[in-house]
Order: structure tokens, then C-alpha cells, then sequence
């Protein structure tokens, strides 16, 4: 069944969110948090702040309406004094009066929520043109009232129009949202780091490095795979142990037969027929070092820091006594934790069929992220595209005559890969810029 794509919005927003089960457990639980934050906050300005701040304005606007109309009914000066005094004193307005001035023509005006609400109350209750300043005098608002006989200035406390209730109501929500999201990080963090654990786990398991038992933390569905990790790791031991046990006594057993006839025949005369039950002896006693070298693997080596170039170079001088035109080519010095002797096999093995099928072999290695490439490339025949995969089976030979002068006994690619899966790694077969093979061996870094 072909998977169903999903469609354009779907990739957009799943490319956008995070990969880690840290980001997407965070996005879990700040996402629903700032959600209520902006759900509440409209609520409030819609219902609290909106509603107690018109009632507000409206009260102030209602005050100096009717200041203004008491003054411009008053024609004795002392009566307008005192009711300045009255208003100052019971209303909170410091009132000051200006005959025969007027407004400004043109003033830059400052657009916000609060002065809209007031300049609409003013405009519903005072009869005359007006303007507000909220910055001329600090906790002050300037509201100036023309009316025909002169110009009245008015100064309101913030504290007339504008509730506190608004700083305090944002700033618990915005300080109670930052304080349940770092318990939750915290409690995300003491969460993730066994599953952290886990996964650092499996991928040494993988590069064939040895885990020991750790603590099994977290929700119980991490110790149950923390555990079922662990059982699987014993399980693989075991069964490894059994193939290299099993293949150690049976070369055991063959070498001690091998052993009597290797002894009769140099009791015997030497003649070309002994001469041939010799060489055949030989080539049963490497077969038999190739099937144990196969099963065990080499997982009783230790993993060290290991030189990358230094080992190429050994590998290559090594090869040299046999074949003088082996290169190798270093872009950059590479360090890494492996099995040396294991990975010495690995590549060793590699090299070696690059130069029993072609003339010139080139060793080069290239770094990238997270993992190196070493390549072995020769200008031999190649192998078909359709037995690469073939030839890492093991005993598979693209000679079935098993002709000695031909290769081995089929166990060298196989051992190679065998190696470098062993490593988190793999090896390919690819085409060769010489013309020849290339075998591409990486390993994660």
C-alpha cells in the first residue's frame, strides 16, 4: 500500500516542529500555557479593563462637564474661585482658566487604548472642542476644554481613569506561566535524560562497544526498554560466545587429525604426491583459521582511541612488502574509539582483494558529519552490479572452481562487514574513479 501524502500546510507545520522528544514534550506544555495566557488576557480586556476603565472615563468627563458648566453660569469671580477649590479638593481636578485662548491648531496626537476611550467620553459629555495630553506632567492628564470666552485646563490623576488591577493581573499570569513551565522543565528534564540514556545505549550496543547494567529510571515504559536493551545485550553475548565456542572445538577437533597426518607424511618419503597431501593440508589449516577468525569477530578486543591515519599507514606498508603500487591519500588526521585489530582485519582484508584483482591500489579516507569514509579503490575488472551484494555471503566466490590462485575461501568481505556493522558501520561496493572497484567502509564517528 502506498503511503498517503500529506498535504502542503501538513508538511509546512511538521518540518517546523521540533525533532527532540525534549522540543515536542516542551511545545506540549508551553503551547496549551500560552494559549490560557492569551484566552485570559482577552477575556480581561474585553470584560474587566474595558468596561471599569469606560466607567472610569466617563465619571471624569461627567466631573468636568459639569465644572465647566458651573463656571461659565458664575459671573463672580470669588465663586469661581471657590468652586475650583471644591473640585480640586473633592474631585481630584486642579483647574486652571485662560481667557481668550485657545486651542492648538495642529498637535501630534499619541493613539492608545486609554486616551481613545477618554477623548470618546469627553466627546459624548463636554459640549466643547478639547484635547488630551498624557505627557505633559508625570502621573497627570492635561485635558484642555475650549470653550467661546477662553480656554480651561484640566489636570486628572492617572489614578481617575486607569486601574492598577491591569499591571497586577498581567504581570501573575505572565510570572505564575514562567514558574509552572520551569517545574515542568524540570520534570521534563529528570524524564527525558533516562530515555537520553537509553538511546546513547543502544548506539554504543550498536558500535559494538561494551554497556554495562545502569540504573533503570524514568516512567516504567523506559525500564521496561532500558531493561528488554540490557536482556538483548546479554542474548547477543551469549549467542556470539556459543558460535565461537562451537567454532573453536571444531577446529580444535580437524587440527588434531590434521595434526597425525602432517606427522605420517614426514615419516614418509618426500615425493610429488606427499608433496601435494602437504599443500592440501595447509589450505585445510587456513580454512580453518578464516571459519574461527569468521565466528569469533574479534568482540574480545577491547575499544580504544585509535590513530585512523597511523592505521591506514601500517595497513598500506604492510601491503607494500607484496605489492609496491598501494597509496595512501589523508585529507585531515581522524581519532576515533574502535577495535584496532578488528578494524586492521576489516580493511586490511579490502586492500588485500584490491590488489590479488588489480594493479594499482589508492587508500584515502574523508571526513563528514558524524562519520568517516575510507575508501579502497583499485583498477581491476569490478564485479557486477548484480553480485555485490552476493559477495559478502559467506564462502561466496565469483570463482566456483575455488582455485587457490584465484582468492580465498570466501570469508574475506564477509569478515569486513561483519567488522564494520560490529562498529554502528557498514561496507558498500560502488564504482571506482580508476576504473576498477571501489569498497567504501564508514563508521560513525
Amino acid at each position: 500500500m502506498a503511503n498517503l501524502k500529506l498535504p502542503f500546510p501538513m508538511r509546512w507545520i511538521k518540518r517546523l516542529l521540533p525533532s527532540s522528544l525534549f522540543g515536542r514534550t516542551l511545545l506540549i506544555i508551553v503551547m496549551p500555557t500560552l494559549l490560557a495566557l492569551i484566552v485570559a488576557t482577552f477575556v480581561f480586556f474585553d470584560r474587566h479593563w474595558y468596561t471599569t476603565t469606560n466607567r472610569l472615563t466617563l465619571a471624569v468627563a461627567a466631573d468636568i462637564s459639569m465644572v465647566v458648566e458651573m463656571l461659565d453660569l458664575m459671573k463672580d469671580s470669588e465663586e469661581k474661585d471657590a468652586l475650583i477649590r471644591v473640585a480640586n479638593k473633592k474631585m481630584d481636578l486642579s483647574v486652571s482658566y485662560q481667557p481668550k485662548e485657545h486651542l492648538p491648531k495642529q498637535v501630534k496626537r499619541y493613539a492608545n487604548p486609554l486616551s481613545d476611550m477618554l477623548r470618546r467620553a469627553l466627546d459624548e459629555r463636554v459640549g466643547y472642542p478639547h484635547l488630551i495630553d498624557m505627557r505633559r506632567a508625570p502621573d497627570m492628564v492635561a485635558i484642555q476644554v475650549e470653550i467661546p470666552k477662553g480656554l480651561y485646563t484640566f489636570y486628572v490623576p492617572q489614578r481617575r481613569i486607569y486601574t492598577p488591577t491591569t499591571e497586577v493581573f498581567i504581570g501573575w499570569m505572565i510570572g505564575s506561566s514562567i514558574l509552572l513551565s520551569g517545574i515542568a522543565l524540570l520534570f521534563m528534564q529528570g524524564q527525558i535524560r533516562p530515555v537520553r540514556r537509553l538511546a546513547e545505549a543502544a548506539e554504543a550496543i550498536g558500535k559494538g562497544q561494551d554497556v554495562p547494567w545502569f540504573k533503570l529510571e524514568g516512567a516504567t515504559e523506559v525500564r521496561q526498554a532500558s531493561a528488554a536493551l540490557m536482556v538483548m545485550r546479554d542474548r547477543i553475548h551469549r549467542a556470539m560466545n556459543q558460535r565461537t565456542a562451537m567454532l573453536a572445538g571444531v577446529s580444535h577437533d580437524l587440527r588434531t587429525p590434521l595434526t597425525r597426518m602432517k606427522l605420517q607424511l614426514a615419516m614418509m618419503a618426500e615425493t610429488a604426491q606427499t608433496r601435494g597431501f602437504q599443500a592440501d593440508i595447509a589450505d585445510m589449516e587456513n580454512m580453518l583459521e578464516a571459519y574461527l577468525a569468521f565466528a569469533r569477530g574479534e568482540e574480545a578486543e577491547a575499544v580504544t582511541q585509535v590513530d585512523m591515519v597511523g592505521l591506514l599507514q601500517e595497513i598500506v606498508d604492510g601491503m607494500k612488502r607484496q605489492n609496491d603500487h598501494v597509496l595512501l591519500k589523508i585529507e585531515a588526521p581522524c581519532v576515533m574509539m574502535l577495535r584496532p585489530h578488528a578494524i586492521k582485519r576489516c580493511i586490511g582484508n579490502l586492500v588485500g582483494n584490491a590488489a590479488r584483482y588489480g594493479k594499482n591500489v589508492v587508500v584515502s579516507i574523508a571526513l563528514r558529519d558524524h562519520a568517516i569514509d575510507i575508501f579502497v579503490d583499485d583498477d581491476g575488472t569490478g564485479i557486477p552490479l548484480q553480485k555485490r551484494e552476493d559477495v559478502f555471503r559467506p564462502f561466496m566466490r565469483l570463482d566456483e572452481s575455488r582455485n587457490k590462485d584465484t582468492g580465498g575461501v570466501g570469508l574475506g568481505l564477509t569478515i569486513a562487514r561483519d567488522i564494520a556493522r560490529a562498529h554502528g558501520g557498514d561496507v558498500a561496493l560502488e564504482e571506482s574513479p580508476m576504473g576498477g572497484l571501489r569498497a567504501r567502509v564508514w563508521l560513525p564517528v
